[in-house]
């Protein structure tokens, strides 16, 4: 290609010799136009033969079309001024913080010091642990026994998506599993609280394992999986727990470091204050138990953690 070209510019550079001035003024723009062609065509190439590539400059910029972003914008408007009216309706003073990003790199898990057991790290054993190790301001809410089936409650939670974790005793939902799943659903884990709700300490290590493996069994077949979390009733536990509760598939047994009722809030730590990355208890209880429905039972949680500055988020996420 090189050569074709060059022999056709020699060729316009002698007819140019003889030719009438404005004649040679024309050949001049048909030299640089073939030329021209010659560069754009492609067939410019060293003499290698090799193709000869334009220097490295700036790259097209793959940023988002202005309309995607103002899409994005307008979904984040959205979803806000759903949680504004979520929060007016269910009588919130505030509305609730949204939680940050799943981390992209889970924390790593230990037992509380004082916890553990005898040969904790050597059989890992589920961790007994009552906080996630984070900076972020944020809080995990956690439900035992399932007592109290409030459609009220499912609501509330959904409107205002708030994520938590149930802890369940197979003789107090077994009436009524499809209120589980509806929670299940709506994207909470349901966990293992055991078939009856003993004080395990007291049992035989055979007795612990028929109240954990039993449970999972039921958990599998009501729920479709059989979990990896469990909590050891009133938070109590001896070494034949944790090791039983290994056999049966646990990975994990938390507890808790305060907890809150209709009225009041206990705290474990004597400081009596919430921490980033605390789990908190509460449990499906209604009028029979507590001044109030377990919406005001929320209303109370989600009251105190708003105004402190705290986020409620989803403990399996860090897990």
């Amino acid at each position: 290609m090189r050569v074709v070209v060059q022999n056709d510019i020699n060729r316009a550079r002698q007819g140019r010799a003889h030719a009438h001035p404005r004649r040679r003024a024309g050949a001049r723009g048909a030299l640089a136009a073939l030329a021209l062609a010659a560069l754009v065509s492609g067939c410019g190439r060293s003499g290698s033969g090799a193709a000869v590539h334009p220097a490295q400059g700036a790259q097209p910029l793959h940023a988002p079309p202005a309309r995607a972003l103002d899409s994005y914008a307008t979904k984040l408007r959205a979803e806000y001024a759903a949680r504004v009216a979520a929060a007016k309706r269910w009588g919130l003073a505030k509305v609730p913080l949204a939680a940050p990003p799943a981390p992209a790199h889970k924390p790593e898990i230990t037992a509380r010091k004082g916890f553990e057991v005898d040969d904790q790290e050597e059989l890992n054993l589920p961790p007994v642990f009552t906080t996630i190790p984070t900076d972020k301001k944020i809080v995990f809410l956690t439900i035992d026994d399932g007592e109290n089936k409030d459609p009220a409650f499912l609501r509330m939670m959904s409107d205002l998506k708030i994520p938590y974790t149930a802890f369940l005793s197979n003789y107090l939902v077994k009436d009524d599993y499809a209120y589980f799943r509806k929670m299940q659903a709506q994207g909470h884990t349901v966990n293992n609280h055991t078939l009856t709700h003993p004080y395990l300490p007291g049992l035989s290590y055979a007795e612990q394992k028929r109240e954990i493996c039993g449970m999972q069994d039921i958990m599998k077949k009501q729920f479709g999986k059989a979990p990896t979390l469990f909590r050891p009733p009133y938070g109590n536990y001896n070494h034949d727990t944790l090791v039983a509760a290994k056999s049966c598939g646990i990975k994990y047994a938390p507890i808790w470091d305060e907890e809150v009722f209709v009225d009041h809030w206990e705290y474990r730590e004597d400081d009596k204050s919430l921490h980033p990355g605390d789990i908190v208890l509460t449990h499906f209880r209604g009028r029979e138990d507590w001044k109030g429905t377990m919406v005001d039972d929320m209303r109370r949680f989600l009251g105190k953690v708003t105004a402190e500055g705290y986020a409620v988020a989803r403990l399996e996420d860090y897990l």
